[in-house]
Parts: C-alpha cells; sequence; structure tokens
C-alpha cells in the first residue's frame, strides 16, 4: 500500500508540524488540498493544543496528525490530549523513539518518527514505528548534527530499513519530489514551503523577510548546543559571534532566553526575534494559499517526470 493510501490522503506529501505556524488552520487547509495537516504541537501547551484540536474538527473530517518532540516536560500530557482529541498519527522527534511508539499503537495509534541519520532511522524500526521521516540538514529550525544533505541521506536510510521512508529537507517545488522520489523516497514532507502560505500563522513581517531571502540567508548555528537553522538577523549575527569568541553554553543559553522563536516568528520581531527557516526559501517567491500551493505542486512534479529521458 502507497503511504498515502495507509495516511488517507490524496498526495503523499505532509506539511511539517512547525511550531508557532502550524495551528488548526493550517493544518486543515493543508488537509482539505489533499496532503497530511499537522498540527505543531511544540509549541503547545496542552490547553491550546486542545483548543486547536477542537478548531480543526471544525474546518475538516480529513486525517490530521500531531507533531509532538518528546525532549519537553508536557510531552506525556500533550499525547493525551491528543489521542482524547481523535488523533491517530502520530509525528514524534527530538527524542527515543522507544519512549512512546508501544503505548501509542496500543492506542490504535500510527507513528512517524524524525530523523537524521540511517543508524537513528534502523532504532526507529527497531522500535516499531511504522514510517521515519529522514531530515537533511538544509531543513529548518532544529537539524541533527552529524549535517547529511538530503541526498547524500535519504539512499542511506533506505538501505538501512523497510518502513517507508519520507524526505524532508531543501523541498519545495515539484521538480524537487520528483527528485527525491525518483531516489525511492516515499514522499516527501514540507515546511517551509507550507509557512509560506496565506493560512500559516507566521507573521507578515517574518514571511516578507522570506520572499527577501538570497542563497547564503540562513545558517545552522548553536551547534555546540542544539543545532538550528536561522534566517540572519541581529540576533542571529550576535549568537555568531558568540560561537566565533567560544562562548561557554551557559553564555549562549543566556542569548537565547526564552520565547525567541515566539517574538521572531509568530511576533515579528525581525531584529530580536528567532527566525527558523530552511535553506529553500530563497527559492519562494509566493504566498499561495495551501489548495493553489498543492495543486502547483503536482503540476510541477508531473511536469518534471515527463522530462525525464532514458539516457
Amino acid at each position: 500500500m502507497l503511504i498515502h493510501e495507509k495516511l488517507g490522503i490524496s498526495y503523499p506529501i505532509i506539511q511539517a508540524g512547525m511550531i508557532w505556524v502550524s495551528g488548526a488552520k493550517l493544518a486543515a487547509a493543508a488537509a482539505n488540498a489533499g496532503v497530511l495537516g499537522v498540527i505543531g504541537a511544540g509549541s503547545m501547551k496542552p490547553d491550546l493544543l486542545r483548543e486547536q484540536l477542537n478548531k480543526v474538527k471544525q474546518l475538516t473530517n480529513k486525517p490530521i496528525a500531531v507533531n509532538i518532540p518528546l525532549l519537553y516536560k508536557l510531552t506525556q500530557e500533550q499525547i493525551q490530549t491528543s489521542l482524547a482529541g481523535g488523533i491517530k498519527i502520530f509525528i514524534t522527534s527530538a527524542g527515543s523513539p522507544k519512549l512512546y511508539t508501544k503505548m501509542l499503537k496500543d492506542a490504535g495509534a500510527m507513528v512517524i518518527h524524525v530523523v537524521s541519520t540511517p543508524e537513528l532511522a534502523k532504532k526507529c524500526e527497531d522500535a516499531g514505528v511504522d514510517m521515519v521521516i529522514a531530515e537533511g540538514f538544509e531543513a529548518g529550525g532544529h537539524n541533527g548534527r552529524d549535517e547529511i544533505t538530503t541526498l547524500s541521506l535519504i539512499p542511506q536510510v533506505l538501505k538501512e530499513v523497510k518502513i517507508p521512508v519520507i524526505a524532508a529537507g531543501g523541498i519545495a517545488n515539484g521538480e524537487a519530489m520528483a527528485a527525491l522520489l525518483s531516489l525511492g523516497a516515499h514522499g516527501v514532507q514540507m515546511g517551509t514551503r507550507f509557512l509560506m502560505t496565506q493560512e500559516s500563522s507566521a507573521h507578515p513581517n517574518f514571511k516578507q523577510a522570506i520572499l527577501k531571502a538570497k542563497f547564503n540567508s540562513t545558517q545552522l548555528q548553536m551547534k555546540k548546543i542544539v543545532p538550528v537553522r536561522l534566517l540572519d538577523n541581529k540576533f542571529a549575527q550576535t549568537l555568531r559571534e558568540l560561537e566565533y569568541k567560544n562562548a561557554s553554553n551557559e553564555e549562549l543559553l543566556h542569548h537565547l532566553g526564552h520565547g525567541r522563536a515566539k517574538l521572531g516568528m509568530l511576533e515579528g520581531d525581525l531584529n530580536e526575534g528567532e527566525l527558523e527557516i530552511g535553506q529553500i526559501c530563497s527559492l519562494i517567491k509566493d504566498i499561495p494559499t495551501c489548495a493553489e500551493l498543492v495543486k502547483n505542486l503536482i503540476v510541477e512534479y508531473n511536469s518534471a517526470i515527463k522530462k525525464l529521458k532514458p539516457l
């Protein structure tokens, strides 16, 4: 069975569950467009998550997933809230796949875990997850320390596991989809491209800054603590200066502070906010609706496939 059939969607595309920008509105719009809509629970306390789950039911009757990082104190509450809200597809990340996979599967849910190395993909398969999302370090937000690109990562993961592999990182158009599916990936996940839609909660200031991004506008930073790809701004520049001076982890964490991602991505402070975005952002020059985006992706994909000729 193809993964979109397993997930109950029309196309093998997942809208990534990003903090501060992937609420009910975006997830429902993505779902209604035929892909897997995902609520990003990483920035939500259980009450807010419950509110978003209730809202998404009013906006769509299509399958919805919840993305839950496994490193926060409220993880178990987020999982229970999601199960109580009828969620049957969980995308987990930033923690051991052994922690909650059995419990979720016993509850009748499907588990997809995000990985950045072939080794972790194999551990996920051994832990019983249903699929993995193999994410290259081109991706926005938090990344693996090994800096494996998507093009290198996907073939290596496919050699290690028999479960479906979904490609992520550096995908913003149908041509990239065609390339990764040609490599053997069973589907793709897109974050930055869905952040740049009308339904995402990203602040208009943030979206406008992305439209102006160049090839070198993002960098992978905070490698000493937790690698994260950021759009260049005053906050990121200060962070780089601290890293170049070999600042201690305490100094870096002090500069990071609390609420930086919310300040930048949701509230639109382009100077002091943390702006998490993928390297592919320089290719994005429009802000369509989710329906328009998915329609264009399929047209681009089909066009790219037709251009392939035997050598």
